[in-house]
């Protein structure tokens, strides 16, 4: 029997609507990319970095470095086949277009309300004009396997490939775009902590096959 994957995403913090999404997730691939700008220096004879004789030299190779936060898109199946099978109203009904709509609001501005509690932008219920609202975008953590990551939602597309009578997609891809959150917060600290420890174990392995 295969053993279903699943991905989760859901947003850190407390909103009208709860915004969360679990979903079957065995990607075959994920792209994934860091942009890092090396600052080196301009000194005669030199290019691309300064000299060095010795390990101990290495750190003024380059005056400093600018690293862009990792950014990385996917595309997940959402598919009601087996819900509706199963006779599940919601799926019969709408198919996934419950799930389509939680990731749009999730890549969607939101308001403080009270209590803390984030609204969607586009419905005004924070009683102020639009120019004057203190719109945030979702903080959101993805999990998949053993990666847990903090991350802003920054690209949704969508592509329905069957539809209900009523014309409600119940099978569509979407693809998702996103950059991690990089700072001081468990989710980051605990990724780094496990990316640490995982090469440490590539190079233990390879001093044992060496």
């Amino acid at each position: 029997m295969a053993i279903e994957t699943r991905g989760v995403l859901f947003e850190y913090g407390i909103s009208l609507p709860p915004l969360a999404l679990i979903f079957q997730f065995n990607p075959q691939e994920i792209s994934r990319s860091r942009t890092v700008t090396v600052r080196t220096g301009n000194s005669p004879g030199s290019r691309g970095g300064y000299d060095f004789l010795s390990p101990l030299e290495t750190a003024r190779v380059s005056q400093g470095v600018e690293m862009q936060a990792e950014s990385f898109s996917i595309d997940i199946l959402l598919d009601a086949t087996d819900a509706m099978n199963k006779g599940d109203v919601v799926a019969t009904k709408f198919g996934v277009q419950p799930q389509i709509d939680t990731l749009r609001s999730m890549a969607e501005p939101k308001n403080q309300g009270p209590g803390g509690v984030k609204v969607l932008s586009s419905l005004g219920f924070s009683g102020t004009r639009a120019f004057e609202r203190q719109e945030t975008a979702s903080v959101l953590v993805f999990a998949w396997g053993m990666q847990v990551l903090p991350v802003f939602l920054t690209g949704v597309a969508q592509k329905e490939a069957l539809h209900l009578p009523n014309l409600m997609p119940y099978r569509a891809t979407m693809s998702l775009t996103m950059q991690v959150i990089e700072s001081s917060n468990p989710f980051f600290l605990a990724d780094k902590v496990r990316q640490t420890i995982s090469t440490a174990m590539n190079v233990a392995t390879g001093f044992q096959t060496g």
